[in-house]
């Protein structure tokens, strides 16, 4: 079985653990992720993902609302997506499970609730005919061909890359140096561009300059003022700063 999820997030941390931990399942597939109520509905009808992992609170439409009408209007699915809810607070659980949803997670997420929530997400899908979930899933989408391959400029050439290849890049200058497992590159693009590209993977902003692979992390160092170094996998040990302003969001994606 392959389940294809969507996130609905308008925080970036939020959004990044949530897809961090969903890429650690081999029977997950991420479609690109929405920010706003708005922006779930036009992903939807053009990925038709298993299951929906709905922020409650998001900007214009509400999480709550663009479930309703997912659920409410016919868009030709055969059957509606499963929905789990995300949220900081417990207030909203009653109204979440009215719409059936599958599960309700609390932020910060606890491993182990996800793992459950999955179970249920599974079961709920076994039970479903083969010819049905069929129908939910359109032939492959190009985010689900080109999901594992990035296009990076390097001089006057491009260069395809896989991005848990990426150790780190670092914007230097004008330019943005990409650290890979082989080779150096350096490219135009900026790197909030590089983050954009990178959102579905474990990448983390360490520092105004800096974007690390969270896969590629040997340790960590305590620096000095509440900062902290991290030291990577590659032969040189390479060291990326962690300002002290990221330093408790990065322990708690690594599950301190």
């Amino acid at each position: 079985m392959n389940i294809r999820a969507l996130i609905a997030e308008d925080e970036w941390p939020a959004r990044a653990e949530l897809a961090w931990l969903l890429q650690r399942e081999k029977d997950v597939t991420l479609c690109p992720a929405a920010e706003t109520g708005d922006q779930l509905l036009a992903l939807y009808d053009q990925h038709r993902p298993d299951v929906i992992f709905l922020d409650i609170q998001m900007p214009g439409l509400s999480g709550m609302e663009a479930a309703r009408r997912l659920l409410n209007e016919d868009r030709g699915d055969g059957n509606p997506p499963l929905l789990v809810f995300t949220t900081a607070y417990e207030d909203h659980a009653v109204e979440a499970f009215a719409l059936e949803a599958v599960d309700y997670l609390l932020k910060p997420y606890d491993e182990k609730r996800f793992k459950q929530a999955l179970g249920r997400i599974r079961k709920r899908l076994a039970d479903r005919s083969p010819t049905t979930a069929e129908t939910l899933r359109t032939p492959a989408s190009p985010f689900s061909l080109h999901r594992d391959r990035l296009l990076v400029d390097h001089g006057e050439k491009m260069v395809v890359l896989s991005p848990t290849s990426i150790s780190y890049a670092v914007r230097v200058e004008r330019l943005l140096e990409i650290h890979t497992e082989k080779e150096i590159l350096q490219s135009k693009m900026t790197l909030q561009e590089l983050e954009d590209k990178l959102r579905e993977f474990p990448f983390f902003r360490t520092h105004r300059s800096y974007l690390v692979n969270l896969e590629h992390i040997r340790e960590i160092t305590p620096w000095f003022n509440g900062a902290y170094n991290l030291v990577l996998k590659d032969e040189n040990q390479s060291r990326v700063p962690v300002s002290r302003s990221s330093a408790k969001r990065l322990f708690q994606l690594l599950g301190r």
